[in-house]
C-alpha cells in the first residue's frame, strides 16, 4: 500500500530539491576557483597523459562507484583506464597494476583503510599515484605524487552525513581531467565513434553506404527501351518505389519513381506506347559505397528523395538505397 504524500510534504521536497542543487553547483563553483590558484590538475593531466600503460582508478564505497564513472570516461575519451576494487586489489588484482601505468586512488577522507593498505604496494613500483581527496593534510595526500583538492563546504545530505555534494566534486573533477586529456591526445569524433560503434554518434561517423545499400537482383534496374508497364513490374516486385534505368554497361542513365507514376497518371491516359526513357527522370543522384551514410541521408534531405542509386568508380551501379533502409539502421 502506497503512503499518503500531502502539499507540505511536496513544498518540503521541492524546497529539498532546489537546496540541494544549489550547494552542490556551489560546491561545483569553489572547485572551479581552486583550479585556478593550483596547478595540480595540470600535473595530473600531464602525469597521465606521458603513462605508457593504463589508468588505474581505485576507491572504496560511494567514491569506489564514482571512481567507476571516472574510468569509464577516461577509456571512452582515449585514455585506457580500469577499475580496481581496493579490497580484490589486497586480494591479487593488485597484480594487474604495473610500473607503467597511473595510478588514481579517491578517497574524501584521505584515510580509507582498503586503500591505504594496497597504496605502499603501489608506491615501491614505481606506479605514478594521484589522490582525490577532501583533506589536503590526510595520509593519502601527503602520500600522492599529485594531489587534487575535492574538499565541499558541506554535504546537500541535510545530516551532512551522506557523500552528495563530494561526490559531485569528485565526478566534476574526473570529468575535468578527462576532457583536457582528450584535447591532449588529439581525440576527434572518428576515434569516439569508434569507442562507442553501438552508439548513435558510431553508427553515423562508421556506418558506410555499402553496409546498408541493397545489392545483387534486389536492386531494381531496367534498360531504357523496355516498355513502361514492364519497368512497373520491376518497381513493384523489387519493392523500392522506383527502378533505375542502365545503360548496356550498367551505367545509370536515369530513375522512375513511385512519384513520377502518380504525376503521370494526371496527364496520360494511354501508357502502351511508352517506354521508360519516355518517362525516366535523366542524371539522377547517385552516391559511391565507401561514402559514409550520413552523406547520402544529407543528399535525400537536400533534394527530397527517398532513394539513391550506388554506383562504383566507374560509376557503373552497384546498389540502391531507400530512406527506410538508413533508418533501420539508425544512422537517421
Amino acid at each position: 500500500m502506497l503512503k499518503s504524500f500531502d502539499d507540505n510534504q511536496a513544498q518540503r521536497a521541492l524546497q529539498l530539491a532546489r537546496e540541494t542543487l544549489a550547494i552542490e553547483a556551489d560546491a561545483i563553483r569553489a572547485l572551479h576557483e581552486r583550479i585556478g590558484d593550483d596547478d595540480g590538475v595540470a600535473r595530473a593531466v600531464a602525469v597521465l597523459f606521458s603513462c605508457t600503460g593504463r589508468v588505474v582508478v581505485s576507491g572504496i564505497g560511494k567514491s569506489g562507484h564514482i571512481g567507476r564513472k571516472i574510468a569509464a570516461t577516461l577509456a571512452s575519451t582515449g585514455t585506457p583506464a580500469m577499475f580496481v576494487h581496493p579490497a580484490e586489489a589486497a586480494h591479487g588484482d593488485l597484480g594487474m597494476v604495473t610500473a607503467q601505468d597511473a595510478f588514481i586512488a579517491i578517497s574524501n577522507s584521505g584515510e580509507s583503510s582498503e586503500l591505504m593498505e594496497i597504496l605502499p604496494v603501489v608506491k615501491r613500483m614505481g606506479t605514478p599515484l594521484i589522490a582525490m581527496t577532501g583533506r589536503p593534510g590526510s595520509r593519502l595526500a601527503q602520500l600522492a605524487d599529485v594531489h587534487l583538492d575535492i574538499s565541499v563546504a558541506k554535504e546537500a545530505c541535510p545530516l551532512n552525513l551522506a557523500p552528495t555534494a563530494s561526490t559531485t566534486v569528485t565526478l566534476a573533477m574526473g570529468d575535468a581531467l578527462a576532457v583536457a586529456l582528450l584535447d591532449a591526445r588529439g581525440f576527434k569524433e572518428d576515434d569516439f565513434a569508434r569507442s562507442h560503434p553501438g552508439g548513435a554518434l558510431g553508427r553515423r561517423l562508421l556506418t558506410h553506404v555499402r553496409d546498408v545499400m541493397r545489392s545483387g537482383d534486389a536492386v531494381p534496374s531496367v534498360t531504357p527501351d523496355v516498355p513502361l508497364a514492364r519497368a512497373l513490374v520491376e518497381v513493384s516486385h523489387k519493392g523500392m518505389g522506383m527502378t533505375a534505368v542502365v545503360d548496356q554497361d550498367r551505367r545509370p542513365i536515369g530513375v522512375f519513381t513511385d512519384g513520377d507514376l502518380r504525376r503521370l497518371v494526371e496527364r496520360v491516359q494511354d501508357f502502351s506506347t511508352l517506354t521508360i526513357r519516355d518517362v525516366m527522370h535523366e542524371n539522377p543522384r547517385r552516391v559511391r559505397p565507401e561514402q559514409l551514410a550520413v552523406d547520402a541521408v544529407a543528399i535525400m534531405e537536400e533534394f527530397r528523395i527517398n532513394q539513391m542509386l550506388v554506383v562504383d568508380a566507374d560509376d557503373r551501379l552497384v546498389g540502391a538505397l531507400h530512406i527506410h533502409d538508413l533508418t533501420r539502421a539508425k544512422v537517421i
